[in-house]
């Protein structure tokens, strides 16, 4: 889903309606895909922990507001859809938590091409190997038949931290060259990219 932007911006409303300083649409972007908690402990370390509640309601009002409308890149349906069809186990790994995943399952109608999944809220956050480990253990693939797939360093550090291959979304949220620095097999810079690598190489 093409959420990068929808979030970052919610993430800067929130911290308006505390009146704290909002972060760069840069550093609410580079929190994209940690759970909730270790990504307000990122953007404001000198916030007390009594008051990440009442920061993350106003983070989840926002989003809640507009995430029934965040669309999917053009082609991923069809992607999605294909692996599916082919053969290939498909899972999610996300900084979301359950109830925002399901609802993304929701409102994207893809939940049945999943066989897995993993939140925030359920294990440990990126770029903690966990949900990776605990995917492939329900899965029963082996680390060296897994791809992981992401749009940020912690996605990429995650897959290095499980030792498994990872493959870069440049086009997400974060910097395509910030990527390159945790060994992908490729650096995507568009969807239409990243589809064409894995119709080659899945």
């Amino acid at each position: 889903m093409d959420s990068a932007g929808v979030i970052a911006a919610c993430i800067q409303a929130a911290s308006r309606d505390m009146q704290l300083p909002a972060p760069s649409r840069e550093a609410a972007s580079h929190v994209i895909g940690l759970g909730l908690r270790e990504a307000l402990e990122m953007l404001f370390p000198a916030l007390p922990e009594a008051a990440h509640p009442e920061l993350a309601g106003h983070y989840r009002r926002h989003f809640l507001g507009q995430d029934a409308e965040i669309p999917l890149f053009e082609g991923a349906r069809d992607l999605v859809e294909e692996l599916h069809a082919g053969g290939h186990l498909l899972a999610v790994a996300t900084g979301k938590a359950r109830r925002g995943l399901d609802r993304a399952f929701e409102h994207s109608g893809l939940a049945p091409f999943f066989h897995a999944s993993r939140t925030a809220d359920e294990t440990f956050s990126k770029p903690h190997p966990a949900m990776i480990e605990q995917l492939l253990d329900e899965l029963l693939v082996p680390p060296e038949r897994a791809l992981m797939i992401g749009d940020t360093s912690h996605d990429l550090e995650m897959a290095r931290n499980a030792g498994v291959a990872s493959l870069a979304a440049g086009y997400g949220a974060h910097p395509a060259d910030s990527l390159a620095a945790f060994g992908p097999l490729a650096v995507c810079r568009s969807f239409s990219e990243l589809a064409a690598w894995l119709r080659r190489n899945a």
